[in-house]
């Protein structure tokens, strides 16, 4: 009885190992990568082998049991080349295609020897440092990284590197405890306004000066969604707006968000305000569900989105924008790679000629849909940065999704030049810093 059980066992658990294999590449799946799949592998074929010494061969079921259990490993094989000769595909990209597109991604690492390919090569403008960075809590060994992979973008005549943090203080401080460990920018709001400006530039001074002493020049931060009145989803397991947001007071957000980035950039650090067009209002957790924001554009303009031009206006910050559809605009796609939302409110309406990044493509609203559509889309809307966070081994084939459309002219050439404009004044001040800091 026990035996028949655990053979009956044996079927569902192959089709799961199968789903697996065929899905390695996922980012849902990156904890599996690495030992993760020669482990699945090895069980694969162990088990085949038993099923085989124990004649469940000779049995037209046990055949296609035996089959299964073959194909299981065979599935990761095969994926890891699929994901192998997408890799050499990209690091192969001609050099004038590399620097054309490369100055448009940021993206995460775990290996050093493999950013550092990219970097060098032109095939990225900028890098993502996290906590898994920092190998155990060193900071040292960090700084040394990250000056080594500026030092081969010198050496092979490359613009710096960005390089960004989430350092946003509170429940998102990603490079806490090694850096100070500050509440969030929302305990300040209370305070009477000239200690609340001097505090909110103290914080960004902290966060600047430490995150500049690792060779880090540019944060995520700050968080200009309004704070929602009430929790709006039971399932929010990451966004969590509700804790990160200054406050539900556009006034009182622009208050101090303005000083807090003025901190930052006395120690030559820029920032990044986000997640525009907001989150404070949206039921939907876009790490991995696509949501919705309609809210009706004049209600947006005289709340939500106050805080976002006055920040803009104020200062030279990226913009980060989310990948909420604007139901108002654009209710067919997120914002991130909206036309209409990009060209047609940020830098028509607005008339903002800032840098715009998006929030990470690994995130379940873009990467579970049409991740290729959504990278053209965003480059020919006017996106400057495509940020590629979580997991940066997705970068190859997010960047495959733009070197074809290069291929095959869907790029706009005339947002791209715009684009590079803008990608240009970012690094002559960056360029600038650094001159600074060595002296």
């Amino acid at each position: 009885m026990v035996g028949r059980i655990g053979v009956a066992l044996l079927w569902p658990l192959a089709l799961a190992f199968l789903f697996i294999g065929f899905n390695k590449n996922d980012p849902y799946l990156i904890s599996l990568r690495g030992t993760g799949n020669m482990l699945l592998a090895a069980i694969g074929a162990a088990l085949a082998i038993v099923l085989i010494f124990r004649g469940y061969w000779q049995r037209t079921a046990g055949k296609v049991l035996v089959l299964l259990w073959c194909l299981a490993p065979l599935s990761i094989l095969a994926a890891h080349l699929r994901f192998e000769m997408r890799k050499q595909d990209v690091l192969h990209t001609e050099t004038s295609t590399a620097h054309r597109l490369g100055r448009h991604f940021v993206v995460g690492y775990s290996s050093f020897d493999e950013v550092a390919k990219l970097a060098e090569s032109g095939l990225i403008a900028g890098i993502y440092v996290t906590r898994h960075n920092l190998k155990g809590g060193n900071a040292e060994a960090l700084r040394s990284e990250i000056a080594a992979l500026q030092a081969r973008r010198v050496a092979a005549n490359l613009p710096p590197l960005i390089v960004a943090a989430d350092q946003e203080g509170g429940i998102v401080s990603h490079l806490a405890p090694v850096l100070t460990e500050l509440p969030a920018l929302s305990t300040l709001t209370d305070l009477p306004i000239d200690l609340r400006d001097r505090m909110a530039e103290e914080y960004g001074r902290i966060h600047g000066r430490e995150l500049a002493m690792l060779g880090v020049n540019l944060n995520f931060a700050p968080v200009l969604d309004l704070r929602p009145a009430e929790k709006l989803t039971r399932f929010d397991f990451n966004t969590l707006i509700g804790r990160r947001a200054i406050s539900g007071d556009p006034t009182k957000v622009a208050g101090v968000a303005l000083p807090y980035i003025r901190g930052l950039g006395l120690s030559g650090v820029g920032a990044t305000v986000k997640h525009f067009p907001g989150l404070g209002r949206v039921r939907g957790d876009t790490h991995h569900f696509s949501a919705d924001l309609e809210t009706p554009l004049d209600e947006l303009e005289a709340s939500d989105w106050r805080p976002f031009r006055q920040a803009l206006a104020g200062s030279r910050a990226m913009l980060m924008v989310g990948h909420v559809r604007l139901a108002a605009v654009d209710p067919d796609r997120a914002a991130s790679h909206s036309e209409k939302v990009i060209d047609g409110i940020i830098r028509g309406k607005w008339n903002h000629h800032g840098v715009i990044i998006t929030d990470d493509l690994v995130m379940g609203a873009i990467y579970q849909h049409d991740v290729c559509t959504a990278v053209v889309e965003a480059l020919n809307a006017g996106v400057d940065l495509l940020l590629v966070a979580f997991d940066g081994a997705q970068f190859y084939r997010i960047f495959s999704c733009a070197s074809e459309a290069a291929r095959q002219s869907r790029l706009d050439s005339a947002m791209l030049d715009a684009s590079d404009a803008r990608l240009g004044r970012l690094s002559l001040r960056q360029a600038k810093r650094m001159a600074g800091r060595a002296e």
